[in-house]
């Protein structure tokens, strides 16, 4: 028989947020894969589980991916843990999911702490529709794609940032979608756990006088909806019908599907929009 793959939250802090199932199944497997083995000792330790560790990270994933995967295939059910919260976000636990189902390897996910939700409901920013951004890209150009992207994105979203890098994102954020509410949430379910709701520009100045010292979940306000379709009404009415459509056209959709997006930004009918890109092509 082959083994299984046990996705396994972990506490983002406090030791006492794990759960009984989570528990039982690091005691019963026959590995756990640990993305910091000598961060998740302590966590062991605390529980007196002697289950043996292997490191699964980053910068071994390859090699150790392959062996993990070769021991699942022999019958080992692995447990699989990151440092803290839920793996496969942010971390290379997404890399080995991916290969157990290439493997055709049962996965199974004990839910638990997760340091983006947690933070979301603790942010008092909107819940209802978000999205997750996790780290922004290293890449200066890329990392300002994502941000634009983000520009005209009425839900929530959220964010993680290192402290060294903090006070820099949060300016380039502040410039390409201007001042948002913000909650900026540090030290998860720890004694000094910390949501400071502020707005972009206020946080930029206090942290310019103040080192940010841990790492952060960053809840931003999502834009908002009349704004950016009053904007988007604006950008219309500057070009033209066929340049509107070519827009679309060059996002990859079809002549069919482009011609009725645009009807329905300008308010007109799609024989309307055909009838102006006809006679313009003669």
């Amino acid at each position: 028989m082959l083994g299984k793959l046990y996705v396994c939250a972990t506490p983002i802090g406090n030791l006492k947020d794990i759960t009984l199932r989570c528990l039982e199944t690091l005691k019963e497997v026959d590995l756990i894969a640990s993305e910091d083995t000598r961060h998740t000792i302590k966590l062991l330790n605390h529980y007196e589980i002697k289950t043996p560790l292997e490191s699964y990270h980053e910068h071994n994933k390859d090699a150790k991916g392959k062996k993990l995967i070769n021991l699942l295939l022999d019958g080992k059910n692995i447990a699989l843990v990151s440092d803290a919260g839920m793996p496969g976000i942010c971390d290379p636990g997404e890399d080995l999911i991916k290969l157990c189902y290439e493997n055709n390897i049962e996965v199974t996910v004990l839910p638990g702490a997760t340091a983006s939700i947690t933070a979301l409901i603790l942010s008092g920013i909107k819940t209802r529709s978000y999205c997750f951004e996790g780290f922004l890209p290293s890449n200066k150009k890329a990392k300002k794609e994502v941000i634009q992207r983000l520009k005209d994105d009425t839900r929530t979203y959220i964010l993680y940032e290192a402290p060294h890098h903090l006070l820099q994102t949060l300016e380039e954020i502040y410039e390409q979608i201007g001042n948002r509410n913000i909650s900026i949430v540090k030290e998860l379910t720890k004694k000094y756990e910390n949501v400071f709701k502020t707005n972009l520009l206020d946080a930029i100045q206090y942290f310019k006088n103040n080192d940010p010292k841990g790492e952060y979940v960053l809840v931003i306000e999502g834009a908002d909806e009349n704004e950016v379709l009053n904007r988007q009404q604006e950008e219309i009415a500057n070009i033209s019908i066929k340049e509107h459509l070519e827009q679309y056209l060059s996002m990859g959709m079809d002549i069919k599907e482009a011609m009725k997006k645009v009807a329905k930004d300008r308010g007109i009918s799609k024989r309307d929009v055909y009838n102006e890109v006809k006679i313009k092509d003669n």
